[in-house]
C-alpha cells in the first residue's frame, strides 16, 4: 500500500477593523463585505458578510478560494454615521449634551462617503490586514499586519 503526501495549498486571508478617528473609537456595527475574483477580468463572486464588533474588528472573514488574485473590502459606513447600530449618531443621541460639541454639524443630515469600496491584490499563501481609518469626511486605508 502506498500513500501519497498531499501538500495543501497555500492559505491566503484577509482580515480588517476599522477606526473612528472623529471620535478616537473603533467603529462597531458596520457591514463589511468581502468578494474576489481571478484576475483583472473576471467577475467578482460574493465570498461572505460580516459587521465589526466592539473592537472595531471583522474576524470571522472566510479565507479566500485557490487562485485568488484580487480581494475587495465593501464597507456599509451610511447606517453606521446615521446612527444605525453603535455608530457615532447613537452615541450622541446617549449623551446628547456633551457630544453635540464634539460631533461633526453634518452627522446627522447623511454621509459624505455611504459606502467605502477597497479593492487590492493578493498572493497565495500570505494574510492581508487592511485597517480602515474612518471619518465623516475622509477615510484612508493601508496594508497592515
Amino acid at each position: 500500500m502506498t500513500t501519497t503526501n498531499a501538500t495543501a495549498a497555500p492559505h491566503t486571508s484577509v482580515s480588517t477593523h476599522i477606526l473612528d478617528t472623529s471620535v478616537g473609537r473603533p467603529a462597531q456595527g458596520v457591514a463589511v463585505s468581502l468578494s474576489a475574483r481571478e484576475g483583472s477580468g473576471a467577475a467578482w463572486a460574493a465570498l461572505g458578510r460580516s459587521a465589526t464588533d466592539p473592537d472595531g474588528r471583522c474576524k470571522d472573514l472566510p479565507a479566500l478560494p485557490e487562485g485568488t488574485t484580487h480581494v475587495r473590502l465593501d464597507f456599509g459606513t451610511e447606517d453606521y454615521f446615521l446612527g444605525e447600530g453603535q455608530g457615532p449618531a447613537a452615541v450622541a443621541a446617549d449623551q446628547q449634551a456633551d457630544a453635540q460639541q464634539d460631533a461633526p454639524a453634518n452627522r446627522d443630515s447623511g454621509a459624505f462617503f455611504p459606502e467605502v469600496a477597497i479593492t487590492f491584490a493578493v498572493k497565495p499563501g500570505e494574510h492581508y490586514h487592511v485597517p480602515l481609518l474612518l471619518n465623516p469626511f475622509g477615510y484612508s486605508v493601508y496594508r497592515g499586519s
